[in-house]
């Protein structure tokens, strides 16, 4: 039997000898394991707790729907819950003795990991596009990190020291994959609507909000008609990934992260003056691929009416309300769904795809829905949750992220459910 690692799953490559088989792939993942187990207990676990209680005193027993809304909109703080128990159950199970690790560069090199996980990972998501690819990415960076431990002393900034390896590894990866957006393709018998065929983005996938850094990027000044530190919205994802690898690096490092031009070109093994060549060449393709001003696409803080149009679009697909669904969309709304080819660019076009799957009168009926509220990329999301005709369980079935212009939905990019643990959803309910 393929023994697995205890910390990231991945298969463990044995020798075959006799002895006791490995639980871990690698020191770093003995390191991540072991930093997880002195983790002060209790306090993720506390603050969900008290956050549980605070809604369950919200809870509005009626009307019925707004109690089942409210009583589904727990779940994903249940499943959090559930995630947490598993994790501190599995650490009892499988404890390491205390001295597996030394003193010295070991502790650092531990806690500068724990210090820029996060930060590391969204900067591998904003060169990739691709949740799990940042993920992989960003392991391999921490895994080079404690291979060259033994230099990190003579490290004077030791963060400019992780993004470079993150960075590097990034490129060769692109360079490797040699991936470019391209257009959708129209789909023979579908009716995509009289729109443009927009990007598509085959590995684009959605990023949880509540995995972003806890800290802002430090102070800088850049390019304000290009990009912000906030970015993360799929519009701008979908931008980026149109940039030559190095020019979309140098504009992230820049615009995105933070770095200034020297450190920059440091970070990248350039000269300063091809730097700044690759970020203003890749700011203005940038400002080519970006739909008109910034306020025009990007994400702020949901209003009141926003969140109570994403209630509105819920309850319009729980009740199976086509007609309330279509009220709560633009008629030149846009939707595509990585990695599938099918798109539309039209509010008629879509729902006249749909409505057949929608409608319980339908000989095409897909189902019930039921739909939880979520934040990706700093944009209103739904997971969606389907109950097949005949069956009792509702399913993971997508994940919709939402852009919302003058209080209607303008785009929606549907992704497949493989993310609901990233985003600490339960698979059924």
């Amino acid at each position: 039997m393929t023994a697995r690692c205890q910390a990231c799953g991945r298969p463990i490559e044995s020798g075959g000898g006799p002895g006791r088989t490995a639980s871990y792939c690698s020191q770093a993942c003995r390191q991540r394991a072991y930093r997880e187990r002195r983790r002060p207990a209790g306090v993720p676990a506390r603050e969900l707790v008290s956050d549980l209680g605070d809604r369950l005193t919200r809870l509005r027993l009626e009307p019925a729907l707004a109690f089942q809304a409210d009583v589904e909109a727990l779940s994903p703080r249940f499943a959090q819950l559930r995630r947490l128990a598993r994790e501190a159950r599995e650490a009892a199970e499988s404890v390491t003795p205390a001295d597996v690790t030394k003193s010295g560069e070991d502790d650092t090199l531990t806690a500068l990991i724990e210090a820029h996980h996060r930060e590391l990972r969204v900067h591998c998501y904003r060169l990739l596009g691709s949740y799990d690819e940042a993920e992989d990415l960003t392991q391999e960076t921490f895994l080079r990190a404690w291979r060259a431990r033994e230099t990190l002393d003579g490290v004077d900034n030791p963060r400019a020291w992780l993004y470079k390896i993150a960075t590097h590894l990034s490129l060769d990866f692109l360079r490797k994959q040699n991936r470019r957006p391209t257009r959708y393709e129209p789909v023979p018998g579908m009716d995509s609507g009289d729109g443009p065929p927009p990007p598509r983005v085959p590995w684009l996938q959605p990023f949880p909000d509540d995995q972003l850094p806890e800290a802002p990027a430090p102070e800088h000044e850049p390019d304000e008609q290009a990009v912000a530190s906030e970015t993360l919205e799929l519009v701008f994802l979908t931008a980026i990934q149109q940039l030559p690898a190095r020019q979309r690096a140098a504009v992230i490092l820049r615009d995105v992260a933070g770095w200034s031009a020297q450190e920059t070109a440091e970070l990248m093994d350039t000269s300063v003056p091809s730097a700044n060549s690759a970020v203003q060449r890749g700011r203005s393709a940038l400002r080519q691929a970006l739909p008109g001003r910034r306020e025009d696409w990007s994400a702020t803080a949901p209003s009141a009416e926003d969140l109570a149009l994403l209630q509105r679009y819920m309850d319009a697909a729980a009740q199976a309300d086509i007609d309330a669904m279509v009220e709560l969309v633009r008629e030149d709304m846009v939707l595509t769904m990585p990695p599938n080819p099918f798109w539309f660019t039209s509010r008629d076009a879509m729902f006249a795809f749909v409505r057949p799957n929608l409608d319980p009168a339908s000989p095409m009926f897909a189902g019930h829905w039921r739909h939880l509220p979520v934040r990706a990329n700093g944009q209103l999301a739904v997971a969606g949750y389907l109950r097949r005709p005949g069956t009792s369980v509702f399913r993971a079935q997508l994940i919709d992220v939402l852009r919302v212009e003058e209080s209607r939905i303008a785009q929606i990019t549907t992704f497949e459910p493989h993310l609901f643990p990233a985003f600490g959803l339960p698979m059924t309910l």
